[in-house]
C-alpha cells in the first residue's frame, strides 16, 4: 500500500545528509526538490523547507489533495486547517510547523514520546544559525514556543497521533474487491441451488440444477412448442386449402389428430438431439 507514513519517512531518511548548492561562498537554495514538483519549478533558489515536505508527500505516493502543494508555510497551514486536519498534538509522518502562525520553518515528524519530537527538515541546519543549507534529523522539545502546530495528511489505515480527540476515519472495505468476472459468472450460474423440474432425465442422481441448466431446459420446451404450433399451423392451413376444393375435412382433422397424438417430436438441446 503506497502512500503510508512509513513509506514518507522512509523516503526523508534517505535524504538526510543532502545539501543544496553553493555559489560567492554562499548557500545559495538551488536544490533537487523544486524542479521535481510540478507547480513550484519557479521555487528555485528561495527557501524551500515547505518544497521539500510537499515532494517528500509527492514521492511517497501520496494521492493528490491529501496534502497542500505550496512552497509557502503560512499557505500550507491555512490548507491544513481548511481540510480539518489541524492539530496541536503531534502524529507520525505529521507536517510541524514552527515560528509566528507557523510561517518561519517546517518538517516531518517522524517520531514523538511525551516530551519531545524527532523531525527530518529540509533547508535547516545543525549549527544552529538562521541560514538552512541541507536536510537534517532534529530532535525538538515538544512544547517549544517556537512549534506551532501540525498539519495530518491522509494516510491510508489513519495517522498515530498524540491527539486525544483525533479520531482516524473509518473505512469499509469494499465487499467487491477482488472479485472478478468469473467468481460473479459461476456464482450466478453454476451453483446448485435451483430445484430440477419432476420431470427431468436426471431428477434421481440430481436433486437440484444450476440456473444454466434450468436455461437449457426451457429452452428445449420453448422449441418443442414452436413445433408443435408449426405443426398445427401446417395442418390448419392445409385443411383451410382441402375445404376449399370440397373434400370432407372432418375426416381429415380426425387423421391429423391421430398423427400428432402418436407422433414422436425431436428435440434439438444445444445442437444435440433429445
Amino acid at each position: 500500500m503506497a502512500g503510508t507514513a512509513a513509506d514518507v519517512a522512509r523516503i526523508i531518511k534517505a535524504e538526510v545528509g543532502y545539501q543544496e548548492g553553493r555559489s560567492g561562498g554562499h548557500w545559495n537554495n538551488y536544490q533537487r526538490y523544486s524542479p521535481a514538483v510540478p507547480g513550484l519549478e519557479w521555487s528555485q533558489n528561495q527557501a524551500w523547507c515547505q518544497t521539500f515536505t510537499t515532494w517528500a508527500f509527492q514521492t511517497a505516493g501520496m494521492p493528490k489533495g491529501s496534502y497542500p502543494v505550496t512552497a509557502s508555510c503560512a499557505l500550507a497551514v491555512a490548507w491544513w486547517r481548511k481540510a480539518g486536519r489541524w492539530s496541536e498534538y503531534p502524529a507520525i509522518g505529521a507536517a510541524v510547523f514552527f515560528g509566528p502562525g507557523g510561517g518561519s520553518h517546517t518538517g516531518i515528524v517522524i517520531a514523538y514520546d511525551t516530551s519531545t519530537i524527532t523531525t527530518i527538515e529540509g533547508n535547516t541546519n545543525v549549527s544552529g544559525s538562521a541560514e538552512g543549507d541541507g536536510v537534517y534529523r532534529k530532535v525538538r522539545q515538544r512544547r517549544d514556543a517556537y512549534v506551532y502546530g501540525y498539519g495530518y495528511p491522509t494516510y491510508p489505515g489513519g495517522i498515530t497521533s498524540a491527539d486525544p480527540n483525533w479520531k482516524n476515519p473509518t473505512t469499509e472495505e469494499d465487499p467487491m474487491a477482488g472479485i472478478t468476472k468469473r467468481d460473479i459468472y459461476d456464482a450466478v450460474w453454476t451453483t446448485d441451488a435451483i430445484a430440477a423440474p419432476a420431470d427431468a432425465k436426471d431428477i434421481k442422481t440430481n436433486k437440484s440444477w444450476q440456473p444454466q441448466s434450468v436455461i437449457r431446459d426451457v429452452q428445449a420446451r420453448i422449441r418443442s412448442m414452436d413445433k408443435r404450433l408449426a405443426a398445427q399451423t401446417a395442418a390448419i392451413t392445409a385443411l383451410a386449402k382441402l375445404a376449399g376444393k370440397g373434400v370432407d375435412t372432418s375426416a381429415v382433422i380426425v387423421a391429423v389428430e391421430a398423427a400428432i397424438k402418436d407422433a414422436v417430436i425431436t428435440v434439438d438441446i444445444n445442437g444435440q438431439e433429445a
